[in-house]
């Protein structure tokens, strides 16, 4: 039975300002949703209402019908979250980077620490001190969480920023086989994704 996660009426406002209102979607197991509109258009406060994160001025949003506030610590334990800033210590090495975040998630790694550095090429840099890394290689290190999430809902903010081709093309290919597998995806971006099964919100400027 796939699984449904939409958002119905969804209202937000932040420091007294209406960033959006009335905003409508919905997202099935399998498929990934592109949030797109310019700076201040309120992509990122929308991930952040769906990763229960904030609360909406209005409307709802539901995983299988039921409100996500109904127990928000389960919701929270569907998402996995990859957002503006690289959460990397510089002090650990690569791989013990990506340990700390995998010992983290809900019901355990996925895959092994070795085998998730791989999708986005890390794995030659297993050892190396995380404060020797530029700054495309600490965002692919922030990625490579999601190699090992079970979480079926990944909420990505700008995940190409500083990304080369290369690694675009890379991370593009781990997003689609989440989605083969039945996963979801909302990302924000300001560039056009080429995802399997995709639709796009465009947010309207501010």
């Amino acid at each position: 039975m796939p699984d449904t996660f939409a958002a119905s009426g969804l209202a937000c406002i932040r420091g007294e300002r209406i960033v959006f209102e009335d905003l409508d979607f919905s997202l099935t197991s399998g498929s990934a949703l592109l949030l797109r509109g310019p700076n201040g258009s309120g992509k990122s406060s929308l991930l952040r209402l769906c990763a229960a994160f904030l609360a909406p001025a209005a409307g709802a949003l539901t995983w299988n019908g039921t409100p996500i506030t109904a127990d928000r610590d389960a919701h929270r334990a569907r998402i996995a979250w990859a957002g503006h800033l690289d959460a990397v210590k510089p002090a650990f090495t690569v791989a013990a980077n990506l340990a700390f975040w995998l010992g983290l998630a809900p019901g355990g790694a996925a895959l092994a620490v070795d085998t998730a550095l791989g999708p986005l090429g890390l794995g030659h840099l297993a050892d190396l001190p995380a404060a020797y890394l530029s700054a495309g290689q600490k965002r692919r290190l922030n990625l490579s969480r999601l190699s090992g999430s079970r979480a079926p809902l990944w909420l990505l903010d700008e995940p190409t920023s500083s990304l080369d081709d290369a690694s675009a093309r890379a991370l593009l290919a781990v997003i689609n086989r989440h989605c083969d597998g039945g996963g979801m995806a909302i990302i924000a971006t300001h560039q056009d994704l080429a995802l399997d099964r995709v639709a796009t919100l465009t947010m309207a400027a501010p």
